[in-house]
Formats: structure tokens, sequence, C-alpha cells
């Protein structure tokens, strides 16, 4: 299981993660505030401004303070890592 950190020492599996947004449209303003009713928000930003917003499989809302684009790229990475392993394993086989 591969995890990225999103922001002050918080991690998230990446195999859980649905989408990455940003949270400046109001259908996600919406979404956050229906997750806070709920108490399926899970806020990271440390009293910082959310950047972005993290939606899992479990339906939770996670809000960080990274730029989507900086969490966007290190799910790119953790999935470039991911073939990269796949790869070895099959040239070992």
């Amino acid at each position: 299981m591969k995890f990225i950190n999103i922001g002050y020492g918080n991690m998230v599996a990446v195999e859980r993660v649905v989408t990455l947004v940003s949270p400046d449209s109001a259908p996600v303003k919406r979404l956050i505030q229906d997750a806070k009713d709920d108490g399926r928000i899970i806020d990271v930003t440390c009293g910082r401004k959310t950047r972005a917003v993290v939606i899992t499989d479990s339906e939770h809302v996670i809000l960080s303070a990274l730029q989507t684009e900086t969490i966007a790229n290190r799910l790119n990475n953790s999935d470039s890592d991911t073939e990269a392993d796949a790869d070895e394993e099959d040239a070992e086989s």
C-alpha cells in the first residue's frame, strides 16, 4: 500500500483517493459543508487556507493546505513508482 504526504506529516493511501479538486467552486463548497454536517470531514490544514480537497472512496473529504498540483504530482509519481515496481518484478521472473 502506497501513501502520499498531503501536508504537515499527514498521509493518505493512494488506492483510496477518488478525486482531487480545488475548493473554490460552489459545488465543492457545498460538498465540504455537507461532509462537515455528516462528520465525514478530515481537516489537515493546521489552521491554514484550504487549497486542495481530496475525496476518498469511503466518502471522506480531506482538506489540505497544499496546492492541488502538488498533490497531483505526488499521486502521479506514486503511480510511476508502482509501474516501475511491476516492471522490475516482470524482469526478475
